[in-house]
């Protein structure tokens, strides 16, 4: 059940961008949580198909 919420709310990002950057580039500084957020949210608001946030 746990996994199934995470995956739903996407809580479960993170842990795929580590496993993907150390599987992928293992020479490759991972970023924090909040910095990978960050670039994360950065990016659903750059892209016009995303939306607008209302807050």
């Amino acid at each position: 059940m746990r996994w199934y919420v995470r995956e739903l709310t996407d809580e479960s990002a993170y842990d795929r961008y580590v496993a993907y950057v150390r599987h992928e580039h293992p020479d490759a500084e991972v970023l924090s949580r909040r910095d990978f957020e960050r670039m994360r949210t950065g990016r659903q608001e750059a892209d016009p198909r995303q939306g607008f946030r209302c807050c």
